[in-house]
C-alpha cells in the first residue's frame, strides 16, 4: 500500500512541477533556476549525511558519495550562472566616447 502512496506523490510532484515551470516567462527562467540551484546546498548537506552514515563501504556510502559530487556540481553551477547573469547588468568602465 505504501508503494501506491509513493507513486501518487511522485506523479503529483511531476505534474505540479511541470505546471509551475511552464508558466514562468523566459526572461525569469534563468534567475529562478540559478537561485534554485544555489538553494540546493540543502541537498549537499543531506548527501554528506548519507555518505557518512555507515562505517564500512556499502552501496549507501557509494551512492552518498555520488550524491555529494552531483550536489556540489549543482551548487557551483548555480553560483556561476548567477554571477554571469549579474555581470550582464554591471556598468562597463570607460563608457562611450
Amino acid at each position: 500500500m505504501e508503494i501506491v502512496y509513493q507513486v501518487f506523490v511522485l506523479i503529483l510532484a511531476i505534474f505540479v512541477g511541470f505546471e509551475l515551470i511552464r508558466k514562468v516567462p523566459a526572461t525569469l527562467h534563468t534567475p529562478l533556476m540559478s537561485g534554485a540551484n544555489a538553494i540546493s546546498g540543502i541537498t549537499l548537506v543531506g548527501a554528506i549525511v548519507a555518505a557518512g552514515i555507515t562505517e564500512e563501504p556499502t552501496l549507501s556510502k557509494y551512492l552518498g558519495a555520488a550524491a555529494v559530487a552531483f550536489a556540489t556540481i549543482n551548487v557551483v553551477g548555480g553560483y556561476m550562472v548567477t554571477d554571469r547573469m549579474l555581470a550582464m547588468f554591471k556598468k562597463k568602465e570607460g563608457g562611450r566616447k
